[in-house]
């Protein structure tokens, strides 16, 4: 009996097919890493700018907060913390970029703002003289300033960090900016520590001035708790951080008006970077 065998044969991917698919599956590897690399690029740099833009308008909003409440012909510029102060409205005496410090006398807001309670609705400061009333005599050292409650702005200036027989009140006399020191306070009435000159209807209660400096390694600083005296010396005081890697800072005065830029810049790796500016004004 004779058998005979018969052999089976399977179909497969010849030498050149499998060069082939080969080939193509390294060009779409090729393609697909730079598309891959591409996004990640593209997200790094989306987040950086995101970061950056945040910071810088978180910023500049708190900057522009606290410019609001300047006491308008206090403002200055100098280029340095102990520098000569220039008038933010006047021609500058050294070149723009080297200006690093604007400064101001800064308006107590928290206590005008406050009231006493809900059914005393008087603020810490009225921010109102009674001219006509003896007290208030040009010649005097004290001012009655009706729907005031002085001895709650004292204990929220305290609460601050301040005092208040070591603020001042700043008005206006014969278009002449005034600034006389606070003795100290009882109810409504305001103690000077010098005469009164022309007082006027309103007046301004100030406990400390404020300045934003920014250093050589790029810091800007907010500094406050010190004299509320126009253009004095940033010494003796205190500073919160606001901005890291601050490329460009400039401001400039048109009235009582100020406007300012901040630029900030962001690393990407060790030798790219990305810069955000941010600019504002503020009335």
């Amino acid at each position: 009996m004779i058998h005979t065998s018969k052999r089976s044969f399977k179909k497969a991917f010849s030498m050149l097919e499998l060069v082939f698919v080969i080939v193509i599956l390294g060009i779409v590897s090729s393609v697909g890493a730079e598309l891959i690399a591409s996004v990640y690029e593209s997200y790094i740099i989306q987040r950086a700018q995101h970061r950056a833009s945040l910071k810088t308008e978180i910023a500049a909003t708190q900057i522009a907060n606290r410019l609001a409440y300047a006491i308008p012909g206090t403002v200055v510029r100098r280029t340095g913390t102990t520098t000569t102060a220039e008038d933010i409205n006047d021609i500058p005496a050294s070149p723009v970029d080297s200006y690093t410090v604007l400064q101001w006398v800064g308006t107590d807001a928290d206590s005008f703002k406050t009231i006493t309670t809900n059914t005393d609705r008087r603020p810490g400061w009225s921010g109102f003289c009674d001219v006509d009333n003896a007290a208030s005599s040009l010649s005097g050292t004290t001012i009655s300033t009706p729907g005031s409650n002085l001895g709650l702005a004292s204990t929220i200036i305290t609460n601050l960090g301040g005092n208040i027989n070591n603020a001042a009140i700043y008005y206006e006399s014969n278009k002449t900016l005034q600034r006389r020191d606070i003795a100290s306070v009882s109810g409504t009435t305001i103690t000077l520590d010098d005469n009164l000159t022309n007082i006027s209807e309103h007046y301004k209660l100030a406990w400390t001035s404020y300045a934003l400096v920014v250093d050589a390694a790029g810091t800007l600083s907010l500094h406050y708790r010190f004299t509320p005296t126009r253009g004095i010396d940033v010494t003796n005081d205190l500073s919160s951080i606001l901005l890291r890697n601050v490329s460009t800072f400039k401001f400039k005065g048109d009235g009582r008006t100020i406007r300012f830029k901040i630029c900030v810049d962001e690393e990407i790796g060790e030798d790219f970077k990305i810069t955000i500016c941010k600019e504002k004004a503020v009335f």
